[in-house]
């Protein structure tokens, strides 16, 4: 496949990238003396946009009666053929929940040891426009005039404190598919470059749009803010093809063991996969599948509740992530990897006659991963709830998103509090966040001792490898050095359009390294260093 096919959207050519105080058992934990291994962890953020009904997807089989009053029309049946699926039965019956019928892969997953369903997640003040509460679940916010305004997002904020290191590396921090909106969450208040959009492009190879706008770029950068601008999109622009390069070889390197269906989700997820096992490092990816917004014919009709658009939905969902997680164990990395859906908010507990439902408040999350702990936390929600004063709403909030996510970047990440206060700003008392998060969230393997938290990921034996490479004397006219405490295996030299201009392969018999580029024209261009720690990115100017 032709480089050129994948283009890679930076700030040269699209907007930035933007990317409960209940103690519950998330991940297995069985205690650890010894610090884990958490340079390969990963986490993928499934985002079901639109609002999911979170009752038709995890029904409280103990309340069916004031289920199918307040939804005389769209409700599912608790019996027979193409009844709801009990997930546990050996659970107490107040416990129980039916899942939609279409999810049959997450009830493989869940008996698998798979799955894990965290229920009534929420914030207070629940805001019901799609648009801000997609950015308040985005930006680590809530409905509450303090948290409302928020302009960043909660991963920009962590991974720019917590991975500052990796902010040089030769792969994007974070990758989102499944929508040509740049995701605000992100965004950091920093660095605004930590994420790469790829949807709708080809990930095996890249094109980069720089030289397509401005023709060549300036050798000549003024002293000024405006010399400034040209310099942040020209580095914007070096990372965009050092990114591209490693994604496209990560793809190439990759493959996939099961066959996924043909659906938007399932080809997000199936990419993400590949790249997983094609040994990409980045560390947040989101997917997207919109189509949740079921005001309307939620249901095919009343006699077919299990079919219609939230069934369709329901389906896609089920078979994308049973094929991933499936895919990834297959080949020995699903131990690195969670996946976490989230949607902005819930329905109501009441239909609105029109064979669908509104906006709501609270729905639940489901996590997934060959390290987290099957089971269910949280109760079942209250349906009591939801009468005619409150417009049929269920409002109790078992658990706030952020301790789900925060638990998650503690015991799975291994976050320190100070950088979950930085990347929370200290809300739902995340100050002191130790014994007040989603307990056990993490097996015995996996989970991160609290006296192995760190408030910098500095545990990666390639990243000081990388803060040990140096190339001075630059810009040279006639040659580059590079100083390494490590051997250099070779050079590769591209221009900025991302062609690819020369590779040296000398092996460095000293900690010098010297390679002449007086051949090459007046310009600047990416160098990725090969050595026996990986490979790393650097740039140089060439001025004569």
């Amino acid at each position: 496949m032709k480089r050129r096919n994948f283009i890679k959207l930076t700030s040269t050519a699209s907007a930035l990238s933007l990317l409960p105080t209940e103690v519950f058992a998330l991940f297995k934990s069985a205690g650890m003396s010894t610090c884990p291994d958490i340079n390969g962890k990963k986490i993928v953020l499934i985002q079901l946009a639109g609002a999911n009904d979170g009752i038709n997807t995890v029904l409280p089989l103990n309340q069916y009666d004031t289920y199918a009053a307040l939804r005389p029309t769209i409700k599912l049946s608790n019996t027979g053929v193409n009844s709801v699926i009990n997930l546990d039965t050996t659970l107490a019956p107040e416990n129980q929940v039916g899942l939609h019928p279409s999810l049959v892969g997450f009830k493989n997953l869940y008996d698998n040891g798979l799955m894990r369903l965290v229920q009534g997640v929420g914030y207070p003040s629940q805001d019901k426009s799609h648009f801000k509460s997609t950015d308040l679940w985005l930006t680590g916010g809530d409905g509450t005039e303090a948290n409302n305004f928020l302009d960043s997002g909660w991963i920009g904020r962590f991974l720019e404190n917590y991975y500052a290191n990796f902010l040089t590396a030769n792969f994007p921090l974070g990758i989102q598919l499944g929508s040509s909106e740049n995701s605000l969450g992100f965004h950091g208040e920093i660095e605004h470059g930590m994420s790469l959009n790829i949807n709708g492009q080809d990930p095996a190879g890249f094109y980069s749009v720089v030289n397509g706008l401005g023709g060549p770029a300036p050798t000549v950068i003024p002293d000024s803010e405006y010399g400034d601008l040209i310099q942040f999109i020209l580095d914007n622009d070096t990372s965009t093809n050092i990114y591209a390069q490693t994604i496209s070889a990560a793809f190439n390197a990759g493959t996939n063991t099961v066959t996924y269906a043909n659906s938007s989700l399932s080809n997000q997820l199936k990419t993400v996969a590949r790249f997983i096992s094609g040994g990409l490092q980045t560390k947040v990816y989101l997917v997207k599948i919109g189509g949740f917004d079921t005001h309307n014919l939620q249901v095919a009709s009343t006699a077919t509740p299990h079919l219609g658009q939230h069934a369709d939905l329901m389906t896609q969902i089920s078979e994308a992530v049973s094929s991933f997680i499936t895919d990834l164990n297959n080949q020995s990395v699903g131990n690195d990897v969670l996946a976490v859906t989230f949607s902005e908010f819930g329905r109501k507990a009441g239909e609105n006659g029109g064979l669908g439902t509104d906006h709501g408040e609270i729905a639940p999350m489901f996590v997934f991963g060959s390290s987290i702990t099957p089971g269910i936390s949280g109760t079942n929600i209250n349906l009591s709830e939801a009468v005619a004063t409150n417009n049929f709403q269920v409002q109790t909030v078992q658990h706030d998103y952020r301790r789900v996510f925060a638990t998650i970047l503690q015991d799975w990440f291994g976050a320190g509090n100070a950088v979950l206060d930085l990347t929370f700003y200290d809300n739902t008392n995340l100050t002191g966040f130790t014994g007040n998060k989603v307990n056990q969230l993490i097996n015995a393997q996996n989970i991160v001792p609290e006296a192995c938290y760190s408030d910098g990921a500095l545990h990666t034996a390639a990243l000081n490898t990388e803060s040990q490479i140096i190339v001075y004397s630059n810009p040279k006219a006639e040659t580059f050095t590079i100083h390494s405490l490590d051997n250099v295996n070779s050079v590769a030299i591209y221009s900025l359009d991302g062609r690819f201009v020369g590779k040296f392969n000398n092996p460095l018999s000293t900690n010098q390294y010297t390679i002449p580029v007086h051949q090459l024209s007046v310009g600047i261009y990416n160098l990725v260093i090969s050595t026996n720690s990986g490979n790393f990115p650097k740039k140089i100017i060439v001025r004569r």
